[in-house]
């Protein structure tokens, strides 16, 4: 089974050196057929002052921020209706998409045209997934939604999925995909 080694300079926390290796795991899996226990990663670190570049050591980037925790901090602020918090993890150009509803780039556009919809909406996950494409972090969030319509009626179990784009660690895109119109038309 497969047995993967890389070297990265020192300097990484272990946090980042276990996203690493369960990203390097996960890459093995989308190619072979093991299970995850069949897989070895090691993960070598190099002493800075034995790395040059051009003639020049170098330090190491900072490893890019977890992007599934990027997106819970996000949608936390947004269920707290922290607005500034959670402004400041999207990037300039960012997009939300919710179903029948005109692309969005404000946060204040989609509290306004949540308004005419709902009381509160909050969520329950079932899981997030991360997946990295190029420069590309894509994280979904899967669950139910739960809360409460105008009139005051309770709802709950509302399927979700949020699709979202990260770029260097700033949310660029949201695509929204639930069943609340259906669920509302046979309320």
């Amino acid at each position: 089974m497969p047995i993967i080694e890389t070297h990265i300079l020192e300097g990484y926390s272990d946090a980042d050196k276990a996203r690493l290796a369960g990203a390097l795991t996960n890459a093995a899996l989308s190619v072979v057929p093991a299970t995850p226990d069949a897989i070895t990663v090691m993960i070598h670190e190099m002493p800075r002052a034995h790395y040059m570049r051009g003639g020049t050591h170098r330090d190491p980037a900072p490893a890019r921020p977890d992007a599934a925790a990027t997106v819970r901090t996000y949608l936390a602020a947004m269920e707290a209706r922290d607005l500034p918090n959670a402004r400041t993890l999207l990037d300039d150009g960012f997009v939300m998409n919710f179903p029948d509803a005109p692309g969005m780039t404000t946060l204040e556009d989609l509290i306004a045209w949540s308004k005419p919809r709902y009381a509160f909406v909050k969520k329950t996950y079932d899981s997030i997934e991360t997946l990295q494409s190029g420069e590309t972090a894509v994280v979904y969030a899967i669950g139910t939604l739960y809360g409460e319509w105008l009139d005051g009626t309770a709802f709950d179990g509302i399927r979700f999925i949020d699709r979202f784009e990260l770029t260097n660690g700033r949310i660029t895109r949201q695509d929204v995909w639930n069943d609340m119109a259906e669920v509302k038309v046979n309320a």
